[in-house]
């Protein structure tokens, strides 16, 4: 399911690039021909600034893409300045969503939150491959304990591999208690008889 995922999240974000770099291209074109100002601002200045915003969001979410892509092609979870990049993504796509619901329709916002589904469901599907459906804590490759514990220690051992470590020097259960390291003198009484 991970790369079907990955791989739907790679052409979307693929068509928001090309689609927001043409919206304000088209946007930045309108402005320059049609002489608008806003504000008492440049027109030429307005239509420059929505071409180079354009230019620089589709790159982005080019870039995201790419991630995706790389996220499908090689079966492993971002790592990185690729997961910061999807992780920024689905902020992103929060945000305009929050926006398009209040100014253009529930429509755009349904479409960004899936979108930020998508990319969270990419983030969450390769996080939990190394939780419960990676390998058992202390299995090696083919799933043998004894393969990643490395040569068994005598029982008692500290400091040898295999042994068990405790977290606290407290006994644990089944543990004898803490003895001294010198062993105490026993002093005999005599007993005197009259």
């Amino acid at each position: 399911m991970r790369r079907p995922v990955a791989w739907i999240v790679t052409v979307v974000l693929l068509a928001e690039a090309f689609g927001v770099a043409a919206l304000n291209w088209f946007l930045g074109v309108l402005v320059d021909r049609q002489k608008m100002s806003l504000a008492g601002l440049d027109p030429h200045v307005m239509s420059t600034s929505s071409k180079i915003g354009g230019v620089a969001f589709g790159l982005y979410f080019a870039l995201c893409a790419l991630v995706a892509a790389l996220v499908a092609i090689r079966d492993r979870a971002p790592a990185g300045f690729g997961r910061i990049l999807l992780i920024s993504a689905a902020v992103v796509h929060g945000l305009l969503g929050a926006f398009a619901l209040s100014l253009v329709s529930w429509k755009a916002f349904l479409f960004m939150m899936v979108v930020l589904g998508l990319i969270v469901l990419l983030l969450m599907t390769y996080d939990r491959q190394a939780g419960p459906e990676g390998a058992a804590p202390g299995a090696g490759q083919d799933g043998d304990p004894e393969a990643e514990a490395g040569p068994a220690a005598a029982p008692g051992v500290s400091g040898a591999p295999g042994a068990s470590h405790s977290r606290t020097d407290e006994p644990q259960d089944g543990d004898e208690e803490p003895q001294d390291s010198v062993p105490a003198q026993v002093t005999r009484t005599a007993s005197t008889t009259p």
